[in-house]
């Protein structure tokens, strides 16, 4: 095996390739990236292909490369990337030396021990394809609801994201419990009345949906066990997790609540501010007022306080008290990019839901309010 490239080119694909890989494995070959340059990529894609797998999910990639001897080549991924992040800028040739794989460019040359290709498993092959979505704005839908999954492993379904498909409607939703992200957005699907519902981690959903390009479609393939997703040369599956996420349709209807309209980024900027002085998880109260159409947010207890006044219309009710876990508050906040937002508000203790400033179903983000603390 032989073949030139761009150290640039190889850098990214390397890196993309390797995100799928385990820091730790008791099977060494699992930590491996293969390198095959024998076939070329499917549907036009580059003559060398780098793909990796653990146990819950594969990357491959086909990039462009001049072949001068087909081949294929296991090789130690992390290692390998290692490399070419110190490689000099410039062409880079690669080759397969015996029992070792080197790496030159510029003068500089590596060598890497090659691993046995016979024990490593075939990728698992993509699943059946349900349609297509936008890159950038399936990019920022996952991003608005992972804020909102669980961290706990234990609960493992909590862990991660549902992903919905219903027509022509995606729908992608979060929670830990104490929050609840919900965001829609348009799809095309292959067939007409397309449906699936599953559960995807949150972490490698994010990773997913982050290295994707910012333009172009993104195929989203799914069966019983698995997901995948393809763009732009690049191919990814990930095993779904089970259980079900609860159903958000009940939780998110309200009874006349109190509507709040408040500016996203001054709001932002006044959580962080008082919550300096919260200890841990110390609440975030926030206190609105009709009659001045303000919110006071306080934060601190006894001596070490600390308070903010900023412009708020308040329709509902004269005046109303809530109290958020900042750094729930502030994650949510910070998934909106709206001007202004929404807050329906039932009172201390209870749901309140953050929309966008015209109460759009496109993103929602539901917030249990905690009982004020201050002294």
């Amino acid at each position: 095996m032989e073949f030139r490239i761009e150290r640039s080119a190889l850098t990214d694909a390397v890196s993309w390739a390797a995100r799928v890989l385990p820091v730790r494995s008791p099977v060494p070959v699992l930590g491996g990236l293969l390198l095959d340059t024998e076939g070329g990529g499917e549907g036009g894609g580059g003559p060398l292909r780098i793909s990796g797998l653990d146990y819950e999910a594969s990357a491959r990639i086909d990039v462009d490369a001049e072949v001068v001897r087909p081949g294929k080549v296991l090789v130690m991924g992390r290692r390998l990337l290692d490399i070419c992040k110190v490689l000099p800028e410039g062409p880079v040739e690669c080759a397969v030396e015996g029992s070792r794989f080197t790496v030159s460019g510029d003068g500089a040359r590596f060598g890497l021990s090659v691993l046995p290709l016979d024990d490593y498993p075939a990728l698992p092959p993509l699943p059946q394809v349900r349609g297509a979505v936008d890159a950038e704005l399936f990019a920022a839908a996952v991003a608005d609801v992972a804020v909102a999954a669980g961290r706990d492993d234990t609960l493992p379904a909590l862990t991660g994201i549902r992903l919905e498909l219903d027509g022509d409607t995606m729908t992608l939703a979060a929670t830990d419990r104490y929050r609840f992200a919900v965001r829609t957005l348009p799809w095309k699907a292959t067939a007409p009345g397309e449906a699936a519902d599953v559960l995807v981690s949150a972490r490698r959903l994010t990773e997913i949906a982050r290295s994707l390009g910012r333009s172009g479609l993104v195929s989203v393939a799914l069966d019983a066990g698995s997901a995948g997703f393809e763009h732009a040369g690049t191919r990814t599956t990930v095993r779904l997790l089970e259980g079900r996420l609860p159903r958000h349709e009940k939780l998110f209807a309200m009874a006349d609540p109190a509507v709040a309209l408040v500016d996203r980024a001054r709001l932002t900027e006044a959580v962080k501010r008082v919550s300096v002085v919260a200890d841990g998880d110390g609440p975030v109260q926030m206190t609105f007022s009709r009659a001045d159409g303000s919110v006071t947010l306080r934060a601190g207890y006894e001596d070490d306080v600390a308070s903010q006044r900023l412009p708020a219309a308040l329709e509902g009710a004269e005046e109303l008290t809530v109290a958020f876990n900042p750094g729930y508050l502030a994650d949510a906040l910070a998934s909106f990019t709206e001007p202004s937002l929404r807050l329906l508000l039932l009172g201390a203790g209870q749901r309140a839901m953050i929309t966008d400033e015209a109460g759009t179903d496109v993103h929602r983000h539901l917030l249990m309010s905690v009982k004020p603390q201050l002294g």
